[in-house]
């Protein structure tokens, strides 16, 4: 197996390497420090069979390297690992296409649980967890819209929600500010905006603090 570990957190980064060394001996494990460097994991080692994502990493906002990732890479699974234990979170998350849940608090045991049963193709949620309900449609709409963007185009949209000017976003890149500034056009279209200001409006949505409102399934 070919894990892939993306945290932010060094101490809990290495604490997750070795608990899934402990649960599957035989696996290599790749680690990333940010969105950017699991984009670019990704795409270095394309036997990867599983991806732990936290939600909280530099170059993302929320859900959305999680919807990017189901995204451009249907087949691969992505078990996300949060300090964040809500139920309305769980089943955002499960919304958005995470193949499981896992608190940061859970025991060893736990994830190494969790990891066997999204190996053979299953869910994996806490005990207990009432899955019904789903995640406001709007959320979902402008997740299909997030999904939209291309990887590079993915990667400009969490510089842009940092601060970064076009010229800077170019250097970081490697690219022309005319490149750059050709992105952010295809980006507000596929988002619908008109103005960075309003694209990162749009992207706070998929903010883990957004009040997604969770309804019953109509029959």
């Amino acid at each position: 197996m070919s894990i892939l570990i993306a945290d932010d957190h060094p101490l809990f980064r290495e604490a997750l390497t070795r608990a899934v060394a402990s649960a599957l001996p035989q696996s290599t494990i790749h680690q990333a420090d940010s969105v950017p460097a699991l984009l670019t994991a990704v795409e270095q080692h394309p036997d990867i069979d599983l991806i732990l994502l936290d939600l909280t990493m530099p170059g993302a906002e929320g859900f959305s390297a999680l919807i990017h990732l189901r995204a451009h890479h249907p087949t691969l699974p992505v078990l996300v690992v949060s300090a964040r234990e809500e139920p309305a979170l769980m089943r955002r998350a499960l919304a958005h296409g995470a193949a499981g849940f896992v608190p940061k608090s859970a025991p060893v045991e736990t994830l190494a649980e969790a990891l066997q049963q999204v190996l053979e193709g299953e869910r994996w949620t806490p005990p207990g967890l009432d899955r019904q309900g789903e995640v406001e449609p709007d959320e979902l709409a402008f997740g299909r819209r997030i999904a939209e963007l291309t990887p590079q185009q993915f990667r400009v949209l969490g510089m842009v929600g940092t601060g970064l000017l076009n010229k800077q976003i170019a250097y970081e890149l490697a690219v022309s500010e005319a490149t750059i500034k050709a992105h952010m056009t295809a980006i507000m279209r596929k988002l619908g905006a008109h103005s960075r200001t309003q694209v990162a409006v749009l992207v706070s949505r998929l903010g883990l603090d957004n009040e997604a409102r969770l309804e019953s399934p109509v029959d």
